[in-house]
């Protein structure tokens, strides 16, 4: 019935007022303590993302102070004929998810900084902004309370309210779920413009909506992470392996193990058998002063070779023979190839920041700002092998030209609740291809990328393997339904709950508002 309901919602315009774009925008900003640009610069950012595939030119942006500003901003198109919202984090969508046509983004980040660390029985939280970036909410969490966020992305130039909307994945997920199970409570902005506190016994259904939920049910404005103590240091290792099924048997067997016996960080990638720089042996020594020697490669490897990738937290009073010897503990057993195992000691704040050294060379190198038609999927267990064969073996053999990153998750420490799909079985396997264009790449480079990912797909509906989309990117009603598969009509009826004019989040292209009926 909720799923009848939905179409009469968002059928049923007629109240909704044509809206003329500059009068709109100037009688919002007498609203709003924050701001609304019609600059041609603000408008031009705020049509682009990170992926670099589409370009949308909104009505205007929107840089709100806090919760009240957004939800005037959502009431107002509510008001509207066929004015949509999308929140706008720090740019790295990759397919126009963050985007509005005609519509008004909100920029997230230039809400104010709400920071605050509580306690609830016996466990620290930190409550912080939608719009905060998880490299500074990792900073203060550390300097000012040596505390820290249990589950992270592995680039952290992200807002808050950005990995949420999807799930947040790193390889801390194998322990303690992806970000969405690590939050306690959230404030939204719904569809309709009701700002509302959210939690597992409060607002339950909104909660889990909006956890994973893609932008679709509402805007997450606040947030409650739950903390643990910070290490001091990371002990970062790499290890080589020439067979995926030795790989794979390795990395299952470390995220089943119980906490304490196994490390504090798995992830796993691919890498080409050449010389290439971006994505050869030479991708994997973490010392500049390390070299992967090839001769230490059985005859038998192939194109493609396969790095565990694993960490060991440790306080700065741990002896350094103790920190030695539970990592021989760890490693004992695993079939890597023994010459090829590096390692080195960083902080923890530089471990976690990792990637943000690499965005720092790929800016220098001129490929931060080139298109990006990464392509990340959830990958079942029982077909991952079949993926390798299909995909890393065959088509993907010479790489991607950035990283393939391919390490198991556990379902169990996922909460069916909220709105992410996931495929079969308790383990399965993120694979994320994370492609890099040379400087300005010409349009049938980029095309040619994008055909290949959508060839990808293909091979993996062929040889029916099981996977779901993360970060999902569809053109049509049928394959949104098709992803979303049993769950679809809970997600139809959410909407129809928070957001019944389908005014949020239009670049998902999941729900359409049909235009003004005349009379």
């Amino acid at each position: 019935m909720m799923i009848a309901c939905l179409d009469r919602f968002v059928t049923d315009t007629d109240s909704r007022r044509p809206h003329d774009g500059s009068s709109l925008c100037k009688a919002l900003e007498l609203q709003l303590q924050g701001g609304v640009t019609t600059d041609s610069r603000d408008i031009g950012i705020a049509g682009k993302d990170f992926g670099g595939l589409h370009s949308i030119t909104p009505l205007a942006l929107v840089k709100p102070t806090g919760a009240d500003d957004v939800a005037k901003v959502v009431k107002s198109a509510v008001q509207s004929s066929n004015l949509t919202v999308a929140a706008r984090g720090n740019g790295h969508s990759i397919n126009g998810q963050a985007m509005a046509d005609r519509g008004l983004v909100v920029d997230m980040t230039a809400m104010e900084n709400h920071f605050h660390v509580v306690l609830n029985n016996g466990l620290s939280y930190v409550d912080v902004s939608g719009g905060a970036l998880w490299e500074d909410v990792l900073k203060r969490c550390v300097s000012d309370y040596g505390l820290a966020p249990r589950s992270w992305t592995d680039y952290l130039s992200l807002t808050v309210g950005g990995t949420l909307s999807n799930a947040g994945v790193s390889g801390q997920t194998f322990r303690y779920g992806p970000q969405i199970s690590n939050v306690a409570e959230l404030e939204v902005v719904t569809g309709t413009g009701d700002t509302l506190i959210c939690s597992e016994m409060e607002n339950s259904e909104l909660f889990f909506s909006v956890l994973g939920g893609l932008g679709q049910f509402g805007i997450i404005t606040k947030a409650r992470v739950l903390l643990q103590p910070a290490p001091d240091m990371v002990r970062w290792i790499r290890l080589v392996y020439a067979e995926f099924e030795s790989f794979t048997r390795d990395a299952e067997s470390l995220v089943r193990r119980p906490e304490g016996d196994s490390f504090d960080y798995v992830e796993g990638f691919v890498f080409s058998n050449n010389d290439d720089p971006l994505t050869g042996r030479s991708t994997v020594p973490l010392d500049s002063d390390a070299v992967f020697d090839k001769a230490h490669l059985p005859e038998t490897a192939g194109s493609v070779l396969y790095c565990l990738e694993v960490a060991v937290h440790y306080r700065n009073n741990d002896p350094g023979a103790t920190v030695d010897t539970e990592v021989h503990r760890l490693l004992t057993g695993l079939g890597y190839i023994k010459p090829l195992r590096f390692q080195v000691d960083v902080s923890y704040i530089q471990f976690l920041s990792r990637v943000k050294r690499a965005e720092e060379e790929a800016i220098a190198n001129g490929v931060w700002d080139t298109p990006h038609p990464w392509l990340n999927l959830f990958v079942s267990k029982s077909d991952i092998s079949d993926f390798d064969r299909v995909v890393f073996k065959s088509l993907l053999q010479n790489g991607v030209g950035g990283p393939m990153l391919v390490y198991p998750l556990l379902r169990s420490r996922w909460d069916s609740r909220t709105s992410v799909v996931l495929p079969e079985g308790e383990i399965f396997y993120l694979v994320a291809l994370l492609r890099f264009t040379p400087p300005n790449p010409k349009p049938s480079i980029v095309d040619k990328l994008v055909e290949q990912n959508r060839e990808i797909i293909r091979r993996c509906k062929e040889n029916d393997i099981d996977f779901k989309l993360y970060l999902p990117h569809y053109h049509s009603r049928d394959e949104w339904k098709l992803h979303f598969g049993n769950q679809w009509s809970r997600f139809v009826e959410r909407k129809a709950l928070f957001d019944p004019m389908a005014i949020l989040a239009p670049g998902q292209k999941i729900f359409t508002i049909i235009q003004q009926r005349s009379h």
